[in-house]
């Protein structure tokens, strides 16, 4: 057994969380994966608060709810364990989704909006592996299809460089600076976890998601075969409707 290689290779939902590059992948080398750069591992967050936040927006617990009456009706787990259902899980996962990206509830949690099955899953566990994506803004107007990162946002990354922050602790110098957290703060950039990139629609650039913007206009995108280097990428595909994210 120490000799076969399929533990050594990397799955396919490893994808962006486990380094490909770094990782041995011959017969004689060790069972050794090694996490990305900007990989990051959950340590977790009480799930009582949000328990109780469910059960006030309109999710039945689970003795009250009856299957005759109301079929369709959405299962809501919380770190696997089934607490009740919804009727309107968009509504309730668009909810949930803002107060993760307002800063309200912690970037750790995790939310899974599974239509096929009609299940909702909450998880808020420690030991989750996560990779940063950038948000897409999906509300109707005229940023729409674009990302949430703006130019407000570079000019308050450059601002960051003239603070002074020689002398101070960390916590402190997070509520001067506006860096990295405060990106994840805006909800302009989101953590993802394996099981919650699985329904999401990941770009894999901006220019990507230009293009696909412009199919959607109706605009006839034409290649540009000037340049011998330039990226190898299929054209846009008009099967679909819209991107969540951004690498």
């Amino acid at each position: 057994d120490g000799k076969i290689a399929k533990p050594r290779r990397l799955h396919n939902s490893h994808w962006g969380l486990v380094c490909p590059a770094e990782t041995p992948e011959g017969r004689a080398c060790g069972l050794v994966k090694n996490l990305s750069l900007m990989t990051y591992v959950s340590v977790g967050t009480p799930a009582g608060p949000i328990i109780e936040y469910l059960y006030q927006r309109a999710v039945e617990i689970i003795e009250e709810y009856d299957p005759k009456t109301n079929p369709n009706a959405t299962k809501v787990f919380v770190n696997g364990q089934w607490i009740g259902v919804t009727r309107d899980a968009a509504s309730l996962h668009e909810t949930i989704l803002n107060l993760r990206r307002h800063d309200t509830l912690s970037f750790e949690i995790s939310l899974i909006r599974d239509v096929r099955a009609r299940e909702f899953r909450i998880f808020t566990d420690c030991g989750r592996v996560m990779r940063p994506v950038f948000v897409v803004d999906n509300a109707p107007g005229e940023n729409q299809g674009k990302l949430m990162f703006k130019r407000e946002h570079v000019d308050r990354l450059q601002a960051d460089n003239e603070i002074d922050t020689t002398g101070i602790s960390e916590e402190d110098r997070d509520k001067v600076v506006f860096g990295w957290t405060g990106l994840v703060a805006s909800g302009v950039v989101e953590y993802l976890d394996a099981e919650e990139e699985e329904m999401t629609m990941i770009a894999m650039s901006p220019e990507d998601l230009d293009e696909h913007r412009a199919m959607r206009q109706g605009h006839t995108i034409v290649e540009d075969t000037s340049d011998p280097h330039r990226r190898f990428k299929s054209k846009p595909n008009p099967a679909i409707r819209q991107y969540t994210h951004c690498e």
